[in-house]
């Protein structure tokens, strides 16, 4: 197996390539089926036509929350949120922007009227993340005062087409701070037509954390430090991927973080808690068989991901073949339809 450095998930991208702003209709966007080669250039409702009936899609349905919030101490600084996760005791887990960092017990005034009390690090005493406590109940305040936490690459700031359009049609618990990206091409009508076909359809949920943005920065990708996130695949969910694999159906993964979620499962036996899986060239999949994605950022994780799902050469071809055709990059972008490379 060859030994793979930070610089080979690297490619050229012009920077108007970069989406800003979603498709006027999510399913008119465009599709990249990879599968064979060459690559064939198709519009997203093509999808279904794309598969057999049997077959069993899995989708995030996690919801995106209104996660970032402004505020500012008592001294007058101001600072930015970012929550990562609410606790179960109602605590709130969050990245901090500020110019110095208050101490322990501060109360921070907080746009919408309400407080943040700090009450320290996490996940340990020099974690990187902050603990709080709010003044009332966070998906309240979240939902009331909050923005979009639309991802660093898109440049304007959040508006009432983001709080739509930043989220799946089935998006249904709360919890993430970054969208589903490759589920935001579904539409009611991709769905019916899914139905039609005899494509069967299976829910999970894995709360996307700040970390997906998270570069790497070493060389050497084993010295990475992979993200921890939350997910759960229902009883019907493991029972549906049973039945499907019994009948020589096939497990069609909407999204990196849905292969991440199956795979964890997979690997572990847990169907639930927090993964911190790094899928990497020479992992082996246990789990899924295709996988719908969207372009991801070079040298990123999610670059190592698709690269070990279908190879490293063909994804990285397939990427020049993106940019040459002009396909549109990152979450507002178009996708991708990958096979898993046989190990």
């Amino acid at each position: 197996m060859r030994a793979f450095t930070l610089g080979d998930f690297d490619f050229a991208l012009p920077p108007d390539l970069i989406a800003q702003h979603p498709a006027t209709e999510r399913s008119a966007s465009r599709l990249l089926d990879g599968r064979h080669f060459p690559p064939a250039d198709r519009v997203f409702r093509e999808l279904p036509a794309l598969l057999s009936p049997g077959d069993l899609l899995v989708f995030n349905d996690t919801r995106v929350l209104k996660a970032r919030l402004y505020g500012g101490k008592p001294s007058g600084g101001k600072l930015e949120l970012l929550v990562e996760r609410v606790l179960p005791g109602g605590e709130v887990v969050a990245h901090m922007k500020v110019s110095k960092k208050p101490p322990v017990g501060t109360v921070l005034a907080m746009q919408g009227g309400f407080s943040a009390t700090l009450l320290g690090r996490w996940p340990e005493e020099d974690g990187p993340l902050f603990r709080f406590a709010f003044s009332g109940d966070p998906y309240t305040l979240m939902d009331l005062h909050g923005h979009v936490p639309l991802p660093p690459y898109i440049e304007h700031a959040d508006t009432a087409q983001d709080v739509e359009r930043y989220q799946t049609v089935f998006a249904r618990t709360p919890g993430a701070v970054a969208a589903p990206t490759a589920a935001l091409h579904f539409d009611p009508q991709v769905l019916a037509s899914l139905d039609a076909c005899g494509i069967r359809r299976a829910n999970l949920t894995l709360h996307v954390g700040a970390g997906t943005f998270q570069p790497v920065k070493t060389e050497n990708i084993a010295e990475h430090r992979m993200h921890s996130e939350w997910f759960e695949i229902p009883p019907a969910t493991q029972e549906a991927v049973a039945r499907t694999r019994a009948s020589g159906g096939r497990i069609v993964a909407v999204g990196t973080t849905t292969v991440r979620s199956l795979e964890s499962w997979a690997r572990s036996g847990q169907a639930r808690g927090d993964t911190d899986i790094f899928i990497t060239p020479g992992f082996r999949f246990r789990m899924v068989d295709l996988m719908v994605t969207n372009f991801h950022l070079p040298k990123s994780t999610l670059m190592m991901l698709v690269s070990a799902f279908a190879g490293h050469d063909r994804v990285m071809s397939l990427y020049r073949h993106a940019v040459e055709h002009r396909y549109r990059f990152f979450s507002y972008g178009d996708s991708m339809l990958l096979e898993r490379t046989p190990t």
